[in-house]
Parts: structure tokens; C-alpha cells; sequence
């Protein structure tokens, strides 16, 4: 009877885990590059009362044995890589990945990062940087005098000074043989862990990397729909559990109350 309070609590602990991941997809439904998370869950150790197989008094074996659950619990939060909805901004320095792929950017620290976020900028000394001032890697420059950025779909970024337009650098993508193992870092960034594996690296449009559209941003991947149903899944089973305890609750206080 016991065991019931504790089984239920699991259940609910991992529902409100599940209710903090979808919370935080819908709140990134308008962040760009953003992938939203997916809650796997496991269920925990079972108590083994009679194994399968065992013999009655007859000699003959049980099909079936009994088994007694103690709950579940999250095994994993996955993020997933689908692609979100494309956005048409016009900006010469907005980047599109159409298909597998990652920007490389550098950290203050002197280490890599990698994003599907394309917004880039021009700093003060014409590097384009991300949102946070992380310049894109390579390096790439823009000349004060230039007047026209145009990036083609293999990376090449030309530039146009005076009359005459001159290529100025070459954009990289990186992919990882399990991207779902690379670890958030927020700000829209990941970072390369041991089950993500070594970042592989190609020029776009090449080996299976995507290309690139120039004006255009990849948005959230998140779902509205999708989310709400999911927290409304998760919202029912956390009131069942807690009505499990419930019911757990009143038959201890009925077997308190037997008088001989």
C-alpha cells in the first residue's frame, strides 16, 4: 500500500519535468535557430515476486510470472533537429542552412560554439558576429568601403568595392554524426560533447551539407499545437497520479480504522 504513494510521486515528479520542457519550447516559438526538446521517459526497477517459468504444485510452469512496478522517470531530454519555418528578412547578412549543417562561431573564451541561428552582424571592425558579438568562424571581414554583401549558396562571400567586387572569404558548415548528443549552451548556441562526436567539416552544398540563402532566417521548429498537446497529456497524468495517492491514501486510513 506504501509502495502506491511512492510509485504515484515518481509519476508525477516526471510529468512536472515534462511540463518544463514543453514550457520552455513555447517560450522559444519566436527564437530563431531554437529546437525544441523532446522528454523520453523509463520505467524504474521492478520488485520480482514469482518469476515466469516457475512450477506450480503441479509440477507444470507458470506462463506469467508478478511483477510490481515502482513508477517512471525521465530518461532523456532529445533535442529535436527538424527544420523550422523559413523567414524572408531581406538583410545581406540574415543566413539560411537549407539542410544538415552548423555555423561555427568563437566564444570570448577562446573556444568553438556551434548555431542554426544565422543573424548575423557587422562589428565595429567588420567581422560578422552573431547577436552576442561571437565573430563567425572562419573570420570573416567586411571592408569599410563596400557597398554590396552577396553570398551564394556554396558560402562564397564577394563583396563590391567601387566598381569592382572581390571574394573575401569562404563559409564553413559542420555537422556532427549525432547532434542530438551536443549539449545547450543557451543564446542560441551547442557545444561539441563525446557522444555528439568530432565536428565534421564542408563547404556548403557539398558531401550532403545544405546550402545557403542569403536573407532569409531560420525560425523556431516548436509547434503551438503540438505543445499544448503535450501539456495537456502531461497536465491528465499528473492529475491521475495524484489521484493515485489519493485513493493509496484512503485505503490506509480505512485499514487504520478496522476494529476487532
Amino acid at each position: 500500500m506504501i509502495g502506491a504513494l511512492w510509485t504515484a510521486a515518481t509519476g508525477m515528479n516526471s510529468q512536472q519535468k515534462s511540463i518544463d520542457v514543453t514550457s520552455n519550447n513555447l517560450a522559444n516559438v519566436n527564437t530563431g535557430g531554437f529546437k525544441k526538446s523532446r522528454v523520453n521517459f523509463a520505467d524504474l526497477m521492478y520488485k520480482t515476486i514469482k518469476q515466469p517459468g516457475t512450477p506450480n504444485a503441479q509440477g507444470a510452469q507458470v506462463p506469467v510470472g508478478i511483477e510490481v512496478g515502482h513508477g517512471s522517470k525521465v530518461a532523456s531530454t532529445q533535442k529535436v533537429f527538424t527544420e523550422g519555418n523559413l523567414k524572408n528578412t531581406d538583410n545581406p547578412l540574415d543566413l539560411l542552412i537549407e539542410g544538415d549543417g552548423f555555423f561555427q562561431v568563437m566564444k570570448p573564451d577562446g573556444t568553438v560554439a556551434y548555431t542554426k541561428d544565422g543573424s548575423f552582424k557587422q562589428d565595429s571592425t567588420g567581422r560578422v558576429v552573431t547577436s552576442d558579438g561571437y565573430p563567425l568562424q572562419p573570420e570573416i571581414v567586411i571592408p569599410e568601403d563596400a557597398t554590396d554583401i552577396s553570398i551564394t549558396s556554396d558560402g562564397t562571400v564577394n563583396v563590391k568595392t567601387g566598381n569592382t567586387t572581390e571574394q573575401i572569404g569562404q563559409i564553413q558548415l559542420y555537422r556532427f554524426a549525432n547532434p542530438a548528443g551536443l549539449n545547450s549552451q543557451g543564446r542560441n548556441l551547442f557545444a561539441q560533447t563525446v557522444a555528439s562526436g568530432d565536428p565534421q567539416t564542408g563547404v556548403p552544398g557539398e558531401q550532403g551539407f545544405g546550402n545557403i540563402s542569403q536573407g532569409f532566417l531560420e525560425m523556431s521548429n516548436v509547434k503551438v499545437v503540438e505543445e499544448m498537446v503535450n501539456m495537456i497529456a502531461a497536465q491528465r497524468a499528473y492529475d491521475v497520479n495524484s489521484k493515485a495517492i489519493k485513493a493509496a491514501d484512503e485505503m490506509l486510513q480505512t485499514a487504520n480504522q478496522l476494529r476487532r
